[in-house]
């Protein structure tokens, strides 16, 4: 016989806390959500520095779409699982344009939403309990990899499980979980482990028809998409191979470093650019969607021969061959085969030089290149930068150097404005002192994030520069002969402002006096608004100028 005070207890987990362990056995140290009256299972146990007793930490934001926005951020800059924790019904519906630019984009977010307590719920009609709607799921199913909606504590942690594996496993993208409040607050289960599925090998007869193709091609021409960064991808080893050169989509860029040789650093629309890619005989596509916004509507010149390497191939360019494999696998495998040659092309890395070159002396665009240049000259390589969609934004996504993969992160996949400071808190939140590029226009969306990011002292320098509203809409305007309606923007004081959620605020007046500011701001670790008033002309790399003509 024991005495019963010597008795070991195991103390009954919830749902939550089950939820919270498996994150916690796939990798997730950090979580963004906003507390509801149906989801505060998520927030009970948390200590006073937002912390769950499994590590992993919870930003409490200001609106449910930067949670997602967030969980997006951490995943594009780390390549593990973003996830946002939400309250049901409008919790659940801030977050749909986040996930679709997730899913639009291909990134790992889990958002997890709860759902009006299943002992309320009558299943054949909506009684009109608060937040419920007849499927909440369903808003989500269109852009989802999975809706996942367990109803028992059981279902719940297989469900949570199986929600990590689906949104890890590649093609990977968003996945929506949704568990009634009551089934959340429930003794729960362990979850099972998350079995992530391996992406498929190429087949030999995908490899032999491949490589056919590029030996019998003169001037082959690489271009890679963010697969090849989400596979880790060998790409300068077989552009060496085969002696090509190497366009990057946004998402890929910094896949080779600044100067690399063979290196078109500067977005392909660019008529110096697609005239290289105008004398190609071959386009080897890898990990891109070959999506309107990088092809200029399927505009630019097709190659005679396309081959396309990709988990989810495009039918775009109509390719030759299609391999729907790992793009790291099918790099390493044909690099294996090829001998090495001399690059038909002559100088690639020049083209970006002589881009940025007519640029910065045409009287239009001086300025732009004038803060792309004060951001390259003092932001250091290895700090992400994220941008908005704004005229800023548009110049440093496609134009500034980028020194490694995942170091930008640019929306181009849906093109969500007030993406920027949202995305910029969840890459913050590794650690890692981060730019977030955007307009007035943008951060009128996502003001309220100021207050997170002084609460949480993430190391946010905001770069708002000022138009007064939306630039790239007024130059919409403006080019098609339009009266200006709608774009020009009654505006805060942006520095009052600032200073009132406590941050550092900083207004250069001209481009010297920025890469002075943003080189203090890159060392101090503190968030800070950086205020800088220009109305930008937009790079060619916008839909506007894509027909603009000369080089």
């Amino acid at each position: 016989m024991c005495d019963d005070a010597r008795v070991m207890r195991v103390t009954p987990k919830t749902t939550a806390d089950q939820i919270f362990a498996a994150l916690a056995d796939a990798g997730v140290t950090t979580a963004f959500g906003l507390p509801g009256v149906h989801n505060l299972s998520f927030w009970n146990d948390l200590d006073a520095t937002g912390t769950h007793p499994t590590g992993i930490r919870v930003i409490t934001v200001r609106h449910e779409q930067t949670a997602a926005y967030a969980a997006d951020g951490l995943a594009r800059t780390t390549g593990g699982l973003g996830v946002a924790l939400v309250t049901s019904g409008p919790g659940a519906a801030n977050t749909l344009a986040a996930f679709g630019e997730a899913a639009a984009s291909g990134v790992p977010v889990l958002v997890i939403a709860s759902d009006v307590p299943e002992g309320l719920r009558e299943r054949d009609h909506v009684r009109g309990l608060l937040h419920e709607s007849a499927d909440q799921g369903a808003w989500f199913a269109p852009l989802a990899n999975a809706v996942l909606q367990p109803r028992t504590p059981e279902a719940a942690a297989e469900a949570v499980a199986r929600a990590i594996a689906t949104a890890m496993s590649h093609p990977r993208g968003p996945v929506f979980l949704g568990i009634p409040s009551d089934v959340l607050r429930a003794d729960a289960p362990a979850a099972p482990p998350a079995t992530v599925t391996a992406p498929p090998a190429p087949t030999a007869a995908d490899l032999t028809a491949a490589v056919d193709l590029l030996q019998n091609s003169r001037r082959p021409v690489l271009w890679v998409g963010g697969g090849a960064v989400a596979s880790g991808a060998d790409i300068d080893t077989l552009a060496w191979r085969l002696g090509a050169p190497v366009f990057a989509t946004y998402a890929a860029r910094g896949v080779l470093p600044p100067g690399h040789p063979l290196l078109v650093d500067a977005p392909a629309m660019e008529p110096r650019a697609s005239a290289l890619l105008a004398e190609a005989d071959l386009l080897l596509v890898l990990g891109s969607a070959l999506d309107g916004m990088t092809t200029a509507h399927w505009s630019l010149p097709r190659p005679a021969r396309v081959i396309d390497v990709n988990l989810l191939p495009s039918s775009a360019f109509d390719p030759d061959l299609t391999i729907g494999a790992d793009v790291a696998a099918f790099v390493d495998a044909v690099a294996l085969r090829l001998g090495g040659r001399e690059p038909w092309a002559d100088s690639p890395f020049l083209i970006r030089d002589a881009i940025r070159s007519a640029a910065a002396t045409d009287p239009r665009t001086a300025e732009a290149v004038a803060v792309v240049d004060a951001i390259e000259r003092t932001w250091p390589p290895g700090n992400p930068v994220v941008c908005d969609m704004a005229v800023a934004g548009y110049w440093v996504g496609g134009y500034a150097a980028v020194h490694g993969p995942r170091q930008l992160l640019y929306p181009v996949g849906w093109g969500t404005l007030g993406y920027g400071l949202p995305a910029a808190l969840g890459v913050a939140a590794t650690g890692t002192p981060t730019l977030a590029v955007v307009g007035d226009g943008g951060l009128a969306m996502a003001t309220g994030e100021l207050a997170t990011l002084a609460q949480e002292n993430l190391p946010v320098t905001v770069l708002v520069v000022a138009d007064g509203g939306y630039g790239m809409l007024r130059f919409d305007q403006q080019r098609g002969g339009h009266r200006e309606r709608g774009v020009d923007l009654d505006a805060p004081d942006w520095a009052a402002l600032g200073a009132a959620f406590g941050l550092s605020v900083k207004l250069p007046a001209n481009p010297d006096d920025l890469r002075d500011v943003l080189a203090r701001a890159a060392v101090s670790g503190a968030p800070g608004l950086v205020i800088y008033e220009a109305a930008l002309y937009p790079p060619r790399s916008t839909s506007p100028r894509w027909a603009d003509p000369g080089g």
